[in-house]
């Protein structure tokens, strides 16, 4: 079931590194209202200059932020100042991502890794299992199953991150 979009021109601007593009309130309310909720990360869906995007509204520094990614628009970082054609709504697909059975075994395998992965924030619980989910090869994904693990007893950095 897609949600009614809304249509808007905006200039993208930059925060630190990252483009994104101001919401106009009217829009940002709308969104809200079909999403039930006005705060923690909100998925949205639409087009940026046709280009069709899945995306999240995040608040940072007390502002509600559309960040436009490379995927999004090609050299995003590199277009300051451009504006964009955008349709926008609240996208209500599920984006859940199902634990690996393999991660899942390997977790269940070793009660001290499990433990651990529980206590990391769902974001990183996350995070561990996107990566290993969009692996390719059966291979890859034993290998950095193999990684997690170690990662999650404290014994090698994984996905850029320290230890837990």
């Amino acid at each position: 079931m897609t949600s009614k979009r809304f249509s808007f021109s905006g200039e993208l601007k930059i925060i630190g590194v990252n483009p994104y593009l101001e919401i106009p309130q009217e829009i940002l309310e709308s969104i809200f209202e079909l999403a039930k909720k006005d705060k923690g990360p909100i998925p949205v869906c639409g087009t940026v200059n046709q280009q069709e995007f899945r995306q999240t509204l995040v608040k940072y520094a007390g502002e509600w932020r559309f960040y436009i990614n490379t995927v999004m628009l090609k050299n995003s970082p590199k277009r300051i100042g451009e504006i964009l054609e955008v349709e926008i709504t609240f996208d209500n697909e599920n984006r859940e991502i199902a634990i690996h059975p393999n991660l899942q075994q390997a977790l269940n395998s070793n009660v001290e890794a499990l433990q651990v992965f529980e206590k990391l924030t769902p974001s990183v619980q996350k995070e561990i299992v996107r990566y290993i989910a969009n692996l390719k090869s059966e291979e890859s994904r034993e290998r950095n199953i193999a990684r997690a693990i170690q990662f999650l007893l404290g014994n090698e950095r994984f996905i850029g991150r320290d230890k837990p």
